[in-house]
């Protein structure tokens, strides 16, 4: 008996802290389409990463060229015309693969390249978000694009589009 009026008390005293608390929700890949910045910047990244995933496949097709003509002439080569050609063959693709974890890698150019573009827009988003936030006392702000676990939220919390004012963008 004493547990469950317990239990109850606690229940009641975390509903009364949740309510008084304020939620707001905001839609980040709807913020993001409405800034025009963000779109060039990701035309900018995109057309990079095509140019640098051509030069990558360049590279890969001359090793893949120089091994079939290895094969091709293996039988008439001299082991050490074979062994020369092979340690050709296996520096052209060290040479693709470094290439790859150049531009592709965890500190590649890519990622430079994104972190220069998108970052600072990422940081005047959080920023006015904050400001959004302090200004109507939302206790949290949950992301309703990363967050999968959302099922439904009413439109009336979603602050995206105050979000998009404060940074200048109407819509």
């Amino acid at each position: 008996m004493r547990k469950s009026i317990l239990v109850m008390f606690l229940l009641l005293a975390v509903g009364m802290t949740a309510h008084a608390q304020k939620f707001a929700l905001i839609d980040t890949e709807y913020i993001l389409k409405n800034i025009p910045a963000y779109q060039s910047a990701t035309n900018e990244l995109s057309q990079a990463s095509k140019q640098w995933q051509s030069e990558v496949e360049k590279l890969g097709q001359e090793a893949k060229s120089m091994f079939d003509s290895y094969q091709a002439s293996a039988k008439t080569l001299s082991e050490a015309q074979k062994s020369k050609e092979e340690e050709e063959i296996v520096a052209k693709e060290k040479a693709a693969a470094e290439l790859r974890r150049k531009y592709f890698g965890p500190e590649g150019e890519l990622y430079k390249k994104r972190e220069a573009l998108i970052q600072p827009i990422q940081d005047e988003i959080y920023e006015a978000v904050k400001e959004i936030a302090t200004q109507k006392g939302y206790a949290v702000v949950v992301d309703r694009a990363s967050a999968s676990s959302i099922i439904f939220a009413s439109p009336s919390i979603d602050i995206s589009d105050e979000v998009l004012a404060v940074l200048g963008y109407s819509n």
